[in-house]
């Protein structure tokens, strides 16, 4: 099981020594990637109301692509985005900003994508929210033949590319795709089109409720469901070491290829109690 970590998107804010020094720590300490939450913009609540989300106006985040080619240029780790929301992008813009994080990274690299579930930010981007997910599944297929033509024509229902192609192609062709989500469609279009999936429950019958959609979306598309990977996450329990050991290891009992710690939410302020955070963690996981 490869262990790496949560960037604390919305608790380091926008100071680019934080992100430095998280990347390069980590990467010393032995994790092996990085994980991001991706948001374009976020909704005031004051304007939209009333307002439920989890994150509003005043939420930090870096803009994954961008952080992740400053982060291949000064650490070895593999970068993951853990979800791009993908149906409120242009697929051709975001195939050619993979392919440069690929190549910057020599191939350290996983496109993780969702459909999101903010309305506000499909708004701002001028896309639309209700079809979003029918539309990922084009995406995706499209995506794929972006890294690994020299040349693509595709008349899909919602955008087209006529005779054009990406110079360099990434290194990974194609870049793995892995799917976020929790609803009966979304493990089926796992199953049917994803190299691996970020689970949004723990160990215990929804995971495996989750599984068993997963598999009859595969077998549906004629794919083998022990080829998909899977990416658990736990979060960092400050004053109890012995549960945090113990979600780890439920993780790699149910057979996760990935697993990633997050540290937010438990309290902790700064980029040093965050990576001291970490250095406990890697220390009681044993990595290397």
């Amino acid at each position: 099981m490869r262990i790496g970590v949560v960037y604390p998107q919305t608790e380091l804010g926008g100071d680019v020594d934080n992100v430095r020094a998280y990347g390069q720590t980590v990467d010393e300490l032995g994790f092996l990637h990085i994980l991001a939450y991706d948001h374009v913009v976020g909704a005031d609540p004051a304007v939209h109301t009333p307002w439920t989300g989890p994150y509003d106006v005043t939420t930090t985040f870096h803009e994954p692509f961008v952080m992740f080619g400053y982060l291949a240029a000064i650490t070895s780790l593999e970068l993951v985005t853990g979800i791009i929301i993908l149906p409120q992008r242009q697929t051709a813009l975001v195939a050619k900003q993979a392919a440069e994080v690929d190549l910057l990274t020599k191939g350290r690299f996983r496109l993780g994508v969702g459909i999101g579930w903010n309305h506000v930010e499909y708004d701002a981007l001028g896309k639309t929210f209700t079809d979003r997910g029918r539309r990922m599944g084009d995406q995706i297929g499209l995506l794929r033949r972006l890294w690994t033509e020299t040349s693509v024509t595709s008349d899909g229902p919602d955008e087209s590319i006529r005779g054009a192609g990406l110079a360099p192609l990434p290194v990974q062709r194609p870049i793995p795709i892995w799917i976020g989500g929790s609803s009966v469609p979304a493990y089926r279009r796992m199953g049917a089109l994803a190299d691996g999936w970020f689970p949004q429950v723990r160990p215990g019958p929804g995971l495996d409720a989750a599984l068993t959609n997963i598999a009859e979306g595969a077998h549906a598309a004629g794919r083998d469901p022990a080829a998909i990977g899977m990416e658990g996450r736990v979060s960092w329990k400050v004053d109890d070491p012995d549960t945090f050991r113990r979600h780890v290891e439920s993780w790699r009992a149910v057979g996760a290829t990935h697993l990633s710690i997050d540290t937010m939410y438990c309290g902790l302020v700064g980029v040093e109690q965050h990576l001291s955070a970490l250095a406990t963690a890697a220390e009681l996981v044993r990595l290397g």
